[in-house]
């Protein structure tokens, strides 16, 4: 069986200088704080799954989606490999809310870098960039406006 890397999207919601990280409950990562996310779908744009993916599990709407960095993520015990593309938005409106309660315990805003531990692989790895958000928020939108949410 040939194997490949899977296409992960994290976006990072920034509020008020904090952004949105949630604990999650499910055995990829079980316990541990990450950013909304989850898989690009066939045909589908970053920012549409941007979108897409935080309104699922979040209830929230975000805006001026910019492209971030991306990290080369290998689980070794789950056997599992992905490149998770990270994205930089702008929170827009709505409470967060437990759309996905047997993937996701709580939801709650951080300051960058005052995160609760453990954190998921890929944050962990974005940290060791030393990736700073808060310089895309004062840059012109990169990323197109197509597409509408759910």
């Amino acid at each position: 069986m040939n194997k490949r890397p899977l296409v992960g999207v994290a976006v990072i919601i920034m509020k008020d200088h904090k952004v949105l990280l949630g604990k999650r409950k499910i055995s990829h990562g079980a316990g541990t704080w990450a950013f909304p996310g989850g898989h690009l779908e066939f045909n589908e744009t970053i920012e549409d799954c941007a979108r897409r993916e935080v309104f699922e599990e979040t209830a929230l709407y975000v805006k001026n989606i910019r492209y971030g960095t991306f990290t080369n993520d290998i689980f070794r015990e789950e056997a599992k490999h992905y490149v998770t593309l990270f994205v930089v938005s702008e929170y827009c409106h709505g409470v967060p809310e437990l759309k996905e309660p047997d993937k996701c315990e709580r939801w709650d805003w951080f300051h960058w870098g005052l995160f609760p531990e453990p954190l998921f692989l890929p944050l962990k790895n974005l940290l060791k960039q030393g990736f700073e958000p808060e310089t895309f928020i004062t840059q012109r939108s990169v990323v197109p406006t197509s597409g509408v949410y759910p």
